[in-house]
């Protein structure tokens, strides 16, 4: 008994050394991590602006959002000079926040359960989700891609809400911006100033 004792406070020893030795964490914790923060803050008894300032705060931590810009920005990215990136980057951070953080603060304690995950390659893993059925909505199935690059700091670089990619949608959607501008950077930098200052 005495040995058993002494065998599983070696394991649980072993497993806190290991943990203080790498911050690496598994791309499904990290979701499910993430969105119990985002739950717990919905539910909270504050007002809808500050619910919104402090989901664009975890959104900064958690998603990344520099690697969203450039890529829904797409081609059109190799024709910009180094100031006309510098503002995209700063529009396009202030115009997701926004639309990231207005959209999430509609929801009242949204309960997402995470239940399995599929490692693509060494930067990429699809973590699978869903948002659980209440009686205003149906069950909502949600599949985060998580780039993993750096396993100490895991990062959003999509969801896919019942199939559809909502970073390949905003892809479009400035695609048709700048198709319909012949190319004018400048459109699209005026498209996301305006819903940012709405």
């Amino acid at each position: 008994m005495i040995f058993k004792k002494k065998f599983v406070i070696s394991i649980i020893f072993l497993n806190l050394i290991s943990v203080s030795v790498s911050n690496s964490i598994e791309p499904d914790v990290f979701v499910q991590s993430t969105v119990n923060r985002a739950s717990k803050l919905l539910s909270e008894n504050i007002t809808k602006e500050e619910k919104i300032e402090k989901l664009k705060l975890i959104a900064k931590d958690t998603v990344d959002i520099k690697g969203i810009g450039l890529y829904t920005l797409g081609s059109a990215r190799k024709n910009l000079n180094d100031d006309e990136k510098s503002i995209y980057s700063e529009r396009f951070e202030k115009y997701f926040l926004k639309s990231f953080a207005s959209r999430l603060a509609e929801f009242t304690n949204p309960e997402i359960d995470v239940f399995a995950k599929k490692v693509l390659n060494k930067n990429y893993t699809i973590v699978n989700s869903t948002l659980v059925a209440t009686s205003e909505r149906p069950e909502i199935k949600i599949d985060w891609r998580v780039y993993t690059k750096n396993p100490d700091q895991p990062l959003i670089r999509d969801l896919i809400i019942e199939g559809l990619s909502l970073a390949r949608t905003q892809k479009e959607e400035f695609a048709s911006v700048l198709n319909s501008n012949d190319g004018d950077i400048n459109a699209l930098f005026k498209t996301l100033e305006e819903f940012s200052n709405k």
